[in-house]
């Protein structure tokens, strides 16, 4: 059965700027636990390779809505259930709310348990936690994609 995980954070960086951070999909691995690689293949799709428990998974997500300092929003391709929505809010002018809503379906002993014991929801605030810091620290984004899909 899916597991929905909903989080938030707040950052002292203007929405533009920590839009433009996210969308650098490649970076993820500096600050999401787990996530070994992600490479973008296209303005569309995404292919992740993550360790989940210690096993190495792989698979390929589309982005299915993007709209720059708004949303970003995917779903994963195949068998695997990986979609998410991101949406970046303006709190003033130097100060933006982060919104992850991600849905995941655990497979195997070590995930289902991982799931009841909150490891993933933990896993996912932790991961917000880090790119607040990444962003906050750095002070401006390393580039970025202005595109809308």
């Amino acid at each position: 059965m899916p597991e929905t995980i909903e989080k938030s954070v707040e950052t002292e960086r203007p929405v533009t700027t920590v839009y433009n951070q996210w969308t650098l999909f490649e970076g993820f691995p500096r600050f999401m636990d787990g996530v070994e690689r992600v490479e973008q293949v296209d303005d569309r799709r995404l292919r992740w390779t993550v360790d989940i428990a210690g096993v190495d998974r792989e698979f390929e997500a589309e982005i299915t809505e993007q709209t720059p300092d708004q949303v970003i929003e995917w779903r994963a391709v195949g068998d695997t259930t990986h979609d998410g929505r991101v949406t970046f809010e303006a709190l003033g002018p130097s100060r933006t709310r982060v919104h992850l809503r991600f849905q995941h379906d655990p497979s195997g002993l070590v995930e289902k348990a991982g799931h009841l014991l909150g490891a993933v929801e933990r896993r996912v605030e932790g991961d917000l936690e880090r790119f607040k810091e990444f962003i906050e620290e750095r002070g401006v984004e390393e580039g970025g994609w202005r595109g809308e899909l």
